[in-house]
Order: structure tokens, then sequence, then C-alpha cells
């Protein structure tokens, strides 16, 4: 077994040729095509971390803009309740009145209706007094004679004391 050098000199070059060969045509368009989705996986990378940053940003913005509309929302409904209170409150004191408007008018209404019926009577009490003083001085009474004029004198004004 001898070594010729010859051949392994021829070898050696072959496989360096074969081997360059390899790296021009096969591993640098490889390692081109790693370095560009490196630089694209780095590049997403980024691109998810400022989204991933730009998410809790608007999260804290919606908080915020939710909040102050819960404020506002509480600011309105409270006004709405005083405001409702208050015209309910002046509906109450208007209604108050105006039952207090109506019952001076009742009671005046009353006391006039009174006045009138006493007026009334009292008209009425004088006309039966006229009439039986005009029977009267017409005849001369006895007790029996009395009693029959105050009965036809009754009869001839009828139940409710006027003429029919």
């Amino acid at each position: 077994m001898s070594i010729n050098f010859f051949w392994v000199i021829i070898s050696s070059g072959s496989f360096l040729i074969f081997l360059a060969l390899i790296w021009v045509f096969a591993f640098a368009p490889l390692a081109n095509i790693m370095a560009e989705r490196k630089a694209k996986i780095v590049a997403g990378l980024a691109d998810a971390d400022q989204a991933r940053k730009d998410r809790d940003g608007a999260a804290a913005d919606r908080d915020q803009v939710m909040a102050d509309a819960r404020r506002e929302s509480q600011a309105l409904i409270a006004a709405a309740q005083k405001a409702a209170s208050d015209l309910r409150e002046a509906d109450i004191a208007a209604t108050r009145e105006e039952l207090a408007r109506l019952r001076d008018q009742a009671t005046a209404d009353i006391a006039a209706e009174r006045d009138r019926a006493l007026a009334d009577l009292r008209a009425q009490v004088a006309d039966l007094a006229l009439a039986a003083a005009g029977v009267v001085v017409g005849e001369s009474m006895t007790d029996a004679r009395q009693r029959r004029l105050v009965e036809e004198f009754l009869a001839a004004r009828g139940p409710e004391g006027r003429k029919n």
C-alpha cells in the first residue's frame, strides 16, 4: 500500500473545486435566503412588539374614555334627577296653591249660598206673616177658626211653603 501523492492532490483539488462550486451555487444563496428570512422575522417581531404596545396604549385610552363617559353620564343623570325633583316640587306647590284657591272659592260659594237661602227663608217668613195677618185682620178669630185658617193657609201654600 503506497500513498500516491499525485492522486491525493488531485482528489483534494477536485474536492476543493466541488466545495467551491457548492458554496457558490448552493450555500451562498441559502445563506442569503436565511439572512433575508432572519431580517423578516426580526422586523415581524419588532412590528408585533410595537402592535402590542399600541394595543396596550389603545386599551388604556379606551379605559380612560369609558371612565370619562361614565362620569359624564353620571353627571347627566344627576342633573336630570335634580331637574325632575325641582319640577315635581314645583308641580306639588302649584297643586297646593290651586287646592287652597279652590277651597277658598268653595267656602265663599257655600257662604253665598247660605246667605241666599237665609234671605229666601226670611222673605218666605215675611210673606207668611203678612198673609196670616191679612187673614186675621179680615175675620175675628176663635180657636177653631184660627186652626182652620192656618190649615187652609198651609194647604194653599203647599209643602214647600210657596204659592202653587
